[in-house]
């Protein structure tokens, strides 16, 4: 390793270090802080934030990135070293546009933003958060001047979060996706509808939760470097590859939100424990993108656990976690209920159906504000309408509309579309796995998840950020991120369960 490379490492890895300080204080705002702490966490984050973003614009980072890529240029172009040069490039390009005080300002915006996102829905008062959104979408705004123009100016967020991708090429994706969906839900709202009855009311706290470490256990999550906590919005984070920690939250009157948001962050969780230990402490580290990492929560949550060979195994023993509940309930019953159709008011708890009209409602807000066509005041009125218009129910209070997601408090504009995209890419990656492990079906019918997740090792996880999203979908599939996959499991799915075609 020649001196020059070798420096490059130890500053990447100072910096990673910060980074993960501060993710760190980020996860104890979220669980464990103290309320009264907010302002004093607001100028913690906002100092490390700053000292990282100075640290990685250095001259002397650019100088490094310069010299190396012109030593390495005859390096194969997928090895280790020439994707680190690559991936740090595109970073760092980013990151000197951007002024350290405006990185200092945006995480004090955002850490107050958070706890008065936390206390607007808890009171379903939207003028309580209104304020911080307005300077957030501002920041976000400003943000995007900061660098050359692009085809739209939403790119240059999308960009944060999926390297390459590009507004019009969600929205080509969207527009083939959108009535194809539509189509399937009018399909079954022909259909008698499934009983869901018995699942709307409580379950015992602590046997949703030990259900739930029962069932990520098996999947592969190593508690060793992991941990699972109680947060306002269930997420994942990490500071290392050793120290990958979730979280969930309970409903009252619906148990089983719990259990499916603790397979849907293990999932995340399990594509961070499974990144190359070699690439710890370097911008290589971590999912490539944020739809690849969706596609490992929803393929986990979604595609495997609720489908029916899943429930083959685990049923048995979840009735005797719940049996004044289920002990009346057979298998199939519970199965059609757990996956019933229906349009509803709260993204995380949506069916598969109709999940992804809720991303393209807030992609469309989401470019408006950018573009200036939306102002923040007139959001309440905006998304109920937009509830109303894409899914048929309007929310009757602010917590259950805009204010339901902590997104915007994080001041992550640009991310939504990256759920949607996940679940396509989960039912691509779905069929290569389902052709590569011909029994699959077999294996989470015996609760034996090991070649599911050494599969997912071998192609995504190891993979950290050395490929671009696309890129490694194609990779491992043989196609970019198209809609064709996902509206084949759906349609095969649902028409078992609500007998379309029939």
């Amino acid at each position: 390793m020649s001196d020059k490379l070798q420096r490059l490492k130890v500053l990447l890895a100072e910096i990673a270090d910060i980074k993960n300080a501060e993710a760190l204080l980020s996860w104890d705002q979220q669980t464990y802080m103290p309320r009264g702490a907010n302002e004093s966490r607001g100028h913690q984050l906002a100092t490390l934030s700053a000292i990282a973003h100075q640290k990685f614009t250095a001259d002397e980072i650019g100088i490094l990135l310069k010299d190396l890529e012109e030593e390495i240029s005859d390096a194969a172009p997928d090895s280790d070293i020439a994707r680190l040069l690559q991936v740090t490039r595109h970073d760092y390009d980013r990151a000197v546009c951007v002024p350290a005080d405006f990185v200092s300002e945006f995480a004090l915006v955002t850490s107050r933003a958070f706890e008065a996102w936390v206390q607007a829905r808890a009171a379903s008062d939207f003028a309580l958060f209104r304020p911080h959104l307005e300077k957030i979408v501002g920041l976000n705004r400003n943000y995007v001047t900061f660098f050359p123009p692009a085809d739209h100016p939403y790119d240059v967020l999308l960009d944060q979060y999926e390297r390459g991708m590009k507004t019009a090429d969600v929205n080509a994706i969207f527009a083939d996706l959108r009535p194809k969906q539509v189509e399937l839900i009018k399909e079954i709202s022909t259909k008698p509808q499934v009983d869901d009855s018995f699942l709307k009311i409580s379950f015992d706290e602590k046997r949703q939760w030990d259900f739930g470490v029962h069932v990520i256990t098996a999947f592969g999550y190593d508690w060793e470097r992991g941990r699972q906590d109680k947060s306002a919005h269930p997420f994942t984070t990490n500071f290392s590859v050793n120290d990958v920690r979730i979280t969930t939250r309970f409903e009252a009157e619906n148990p089983t939100a719990s259990l499916f948001s603790t397979m849907h962050e293990a999932g995340h969780a399990l594509y961070e424990q499974g990144c190359n230990s070699e690439y710890e402490r370097s911008p290589l580290a971590g999912g490539t993108s944020l739809a690849v990492h969706e596609s490992q929560s929803r393929l986990w949550e979604n595609i495997v656990g609720r489908s029916l060979p899943f429930w083959e195994y685990f049923y048995p023993e979840y009735c005797k976690h719940f049996p004044s509940a289920l002990n009346k309930i057979d298998l199939k019953t519970f199965y059609r209920a757990i996956n019933k159709v229906e349009p509803s008011l709260i993204r995380v708890n949506a069916d598969e159906a109709t999940y992804n009209l809720h991303i393209m409602l807030r992609l469309e807000l989401e470019i408006g504000m950018i573009e200036g066509s939306i102002a923040v005041a007139d959001l309440c009125e905006i998304w109920n309408g937009k509830m109303e218009e894409y899914l048929g129910v309007r929310p009757p209070n602010n917590a259950m509309g805009v204010l339901q997601d902590v997104h915007w408090a994080y001041g992550s504009l640009g991310y939504f579309a990256t759920y949607a995209l996940g679940n396509l890419i989960s039912a691509q990656l779905w069929e290569k796995i389902s052709s590569d492990i011909n029994d699959i079906e077999d294996r989470l019918r015996q609760g034996k998840f090991e070649a599911l997740l050494c599969w997912l090792r071998e192609k995504i996880h190891r993979h950290g950020r050395k490929f671009q999203p696309q890129e490694l979908v194609l990779q491992v599939t043989g196609e970019t991120i198209n809609a064709g996959p996902y509206m084949r499991y759906l349609q095969a799915k649902y028409a078992d369960i609500y007998g379309l075609g029939s």
